[in-house]
């Protein structure tokens, strides 16, 4: 669970902090850069699996790219001579995991803080694109008897935070970055505190985080930060890749695309030899039924052991039996969101963008109450019920923003602000809602219900309303 973000020099992303609950929305007009977050999360999740430069070259790039200059990751990186990019994550990690090998891994203490810095070296000889450099990488635990003032939105503490904080540490770091002949060198420290050497690399010339090469049990808190941070996920659910019948060889989970959505069914249905799948099929079906216009009598996952083919059938109220991707689209991303919802398996981070695309607006309630859904329920210990899911969406509908908990909204708008270099740019602020959890920090400058009418409103007509406790 990320629970705040700190980022600088990222984009349009100066020295911004975000603090997370199980469920957040941003919402604001086109152009803020509410996207910018979530590429600042996705860029930090790939870190922890591949280089520098993959990483940065993955991230969605100032035109759309998927094969972008790492320099479009910097908010002025084709001007700066010295360009530095800056995170702090802090997040509550797994109690358990595996690593590379299979073996199960506990670490020491699950409530952690990641810090990392990049430079950027300009392209040399033959070379036409530049690379990112690794300035500083630091991972270091925060005490448990500091949580209540950092875990700061609403939730149960008996049931919900000592359920997910675990373990104890004192003394150094997990990782920690010095200074050596005017170069940084990275060190890892052992779990057990004082007990062996630290491990050092030269960072300069690294070409991946510290973090994404633990790959063994040896070094077992580092590891369960790479399990946390890769399991952030972004969604971006492609109607051509839902529509996708699966093979019988195929994955049986789902990409963020959708792609392998009836193989992911088929699994969560028969996955327990104690549930009837019937019942599973039953909860997918009455979801999708909350839909206006869905007339869905039932719903199941076909197998066609001709073909070796999975794909999910329909049946309407007439009687009428279709496949799966004769549905729309705003019908099929809210049928993968269904799908999600009954996966326990699936956990970690869920970045939506515009999840009411496609959606009629007498539906967006439904979609609202099915993201909300899919986080963990604060007031209760996560488990098989009640997954350790954290969802992030963002919006800028007006409709969206009536609809969800105002404690959970952050709205997006630019200010200036000091750049890094001492200059000043336009930058994403996020402000929350007066008298919401948010708002108690004393640099936070919240938006009150008037701020907020003029965003949303909508064709004449038309009543608006905003009503929060």
């Amino acid at each position: 669970m990320l629970t705040r973000l700190e980022v600088d020099g990222f984009k349009n992303l100066v020295d911004t902090n975000i603090d997370f609950g199980a469920f957040t929305c941003i919402a604001g007009e086109n152009g803020t850069g509410k996207s910018n977050v979530f590429d600042a999360i996705h860029f930090l999740s790939l870190l922890a699996d591949r280089s520098l430069l993959d990483a940065a070259q993955e991230v969605r790039g100032i035109h759309g790219e998927r094969t972008g200059d790492p320099r479009d990751l910097f908010w002025n990186g084709y001007s700066a001579s010295n360009p530095r990019l800056k995170f702090a994550a802090e997040m509550i990690v797994p109690g358990e995991v595996e690593d590379d090998f299979g073996r199960p891994s506990r670490p020491t203490i699950t409530f952690l803080r990641y810090e990392l810095s990049l430079g950027y070296q300009a392209a040399r000889g033959s070379e036409k694109i530049g690379r990112l450099t690794l300035l500083e990488e630091s991972l270091q635990h925060i005490n448990l008897g500091d949580a209540p003032k950092r875990l700061r939105f609403p939730h149960n503490a008996g049931k919900f935070r000592k359920s997910i904080l675990k373990g104890h540490r004192s003394g150094k770091a997990f990782i920690s970055t010095a200074i050596e002949n005017d170069q940084p060198v990275i060190k890892i420290h052992q779990d057990g505190g004082s007990r062996g050497q630290p491990k050092p690399s030269a960072a300069y010339r690294a070409p991946a985080t510290v973090v994404s090469t633990v790959t063994s049990a040896d070094d077992p808190t580092i590891l369960a930060a790479r399990r946390e941070m890769q399991s952030w996920r972004r969604l971006a659910l492609e109607p051509s890749a839902l529509r996708t019948s699966d093979r019988y060889v195929d994955p049986r989970s789902m990409n963020a695309n959708g792609l392998h959505l009836p193989g992911t069914l088929f699994r969560v249905a028969l996955s327990d030899d104690t549930t009837d799948p019937e019942n599973v099929y039953a909860k997918v079906t009455g979801r999708l039924a909350d839909l206006a216009g869905v007339r869905v009598r039932s719903l199941r996952v076909q197998e066609d052991d001709a073909r070796e083919l999975l794909t999910i059938q329909l049946r309407e109220a007439s009687g009428l039996e279709l496949p799966a991707r004769s549905l729309s689209e705003g019908t099929l991303r809210f049928l993968a969101l269904c799908v999600l919802l009954e996966d326990p398996t699936v956990t970690g981070l869920i970045c939506m963008e515009e999840p009411e695309n496609g959606i009629h607006p007498a539906n967006l309630g439904a979609m609202v109450n099915l993201v909300e859904d899919l986080a963990v329920d604060p007031s209760e210990a996560p488990g098989v019920d009640n997954p350790f899911r954290q969802v992030i969406i963002n919006t800028h509908s007006p409709g969206i923003v009536q609809l969800v908990d105002p404690q959970n909204l952050l709205f997006a708008d630019t200010a200036i602000k000091n750049t890094p270099d001492g200059t000043k740019a336009h930058a994403l602020r996020l402000r929350p809602m007066d008298g919401t959890w948010r708002a108690s920090q004393p640099d936070e400058v919240p938006v009150t219900k008037l701020d907020v009418l003029p965003y949303l409103t909508t064709p004449p007509g038309v009543q608006t309303s905003l009503e929060y406790a």
